[in-house]
């Protein structure tokens, strides 16, 4: 099937005058093939989508002309804009009238295992059309879009939201396949009583393990409240694709809530470590101070520059008042010794 005059290659990283990134029509049993965004919605506008077809747009909305076409072009529901500009992040599924809208947390592109590198993607899917934006580059995303071009197919928006979901799941297990290795590596250290403290990484690890838990669990009683009363338009199988995903996506979240449990108790050894390196260093410290007790009392009272001192004339005196704090030292170091020992 030759493209239609107005197809157009996206490129694969830059964006449009509008901020789109890249555009595809999809057409039952085909390939997708890109798109511009003008073409799209005159496609939409004419009725021209057969059944089966539909469009995917996915926009930069760091880009200052994204949202304004959105708002003329794109017939978005409120729910959308407002998430664009609401505090709240966390991840969602639901309906909203004929629309399902989705509210997605995904690691950065440039994601270094680092908490901060996280961003968001706002999806809206209806019939024939599927609006995707977001800020910084997404890996889950960017996945999404190399299967588009190796030429895999979709029949339904909704499918391709399902497969997002699945991407997002891998990117997660990967993430946690990656930090439990380190986790491994530093419990054998542990074990082995080799190498420094790991208490900085096993805090910045916990809390990247701790944000993906908060902001990538979906909600599953707005999910499940979508599914059992869908939109028109979408059919029994897509439905049925969504939980798959949502029980691939809840596998993956076991797995990360397990790693933040193993880096909990991994930070209590390291915590009882310290303590125990600290007492005894506190011990040695006490140890010596007492063992000094005798010489800085002998010493105080003797460089007294008073009258009396004795052994002050005697030939022999400083040699007896060596002996004396010596004795006394090892009296103390002793009877130490014996209540250690008791204690052990």
């Amino acid at each position: 099937m030759d493209l239609h005059p107005q197809l157009a290659d996206i490129g694969t990283y830059g964006a449009d005058g509008f901020g789109l990134i890249c555009g595809y029509r999809f057409e039952h049993g085909r390939p997708g093939q890109a798109v511009t965004a003008t073409a799209a919605m005159a496609w939409l506008g004419q009725g021209d989508l057969a059944q089966g077809s539909f469009v995917w747009l996915h926009f930069n909305l760091s880009h200052a002309q994204a949202e304004a076409w959105l708002h003329a072009n794109a017939d978005l529901p409120d729910d959308f804009y407002d998430a664009l500009r609401g505090d709240s992040r966390a991840s969602r599924i639901h309906r909203d009238s004929d629309h399902v809208f989705a509210v997605i947390n995904d690691v950065t592109f440039d994601f270094s295992f680092d908490a901060t590198d996280m961003a968001t993607l706002w999806v809206n899917v209806r019939q024939g059309l599927v609006v995707s934006a977001r800020r910084h580059p997404l890996r889950s995303v960017d996945r999404l879009r190399a299967a588009v071009k190796r030429g895999e197919r979709f029949h339904t928006g909704v499918a391709l939201l399902g497969h997002l979901l699945r991407d997002q799941a891998d990117e997660l297990q990967h993430i946690a396949r990656k930090a439990g290795d380190r986790v491994d590596d530093i419990e054998d250290q542990m074990l082995a009583r080799r190498g420094s403290p790991h208490g900085a990484e096993l805090a910045r690890l916990r809390h990247l393990a701790v944000r993906l838990n908060r902001l990538m669990s979906p909600e599953p009683g707005a999910l499940l409240r979508m599914l059992s009363n869908p939109p028109t338009w979408m059919k029994a199988d897509d439905a049925q694709r969504l939980r798959e995903a949502s029980d691939d996506f809840g596998i993956a979240l076991r797995d990360v809530t397990a790693l933040q449990d193993r880096i909990k108790l991994l930070q209590d050894e390291t915590a009882s470590r310290v303590a125990e390196e600290n007492n005894r260093s506190l011990f040695l410290l006490t140890m010596v101070t007492v063992l000094a007790l005798p010489i800085n009392l002998a010493a105080g009272l003797l460089g007294m520059n008073v009258g009396g001192i004795p052994l002050a004339q005697h030939p022999e005196g400083f040699w007896i008042v060596v002996i004396a704090i010596a004795a006394a030292t090892g009296l103390i170091a002793v009877l130490a010794w014996r209540k250690l020992h008791t204690k052990r």
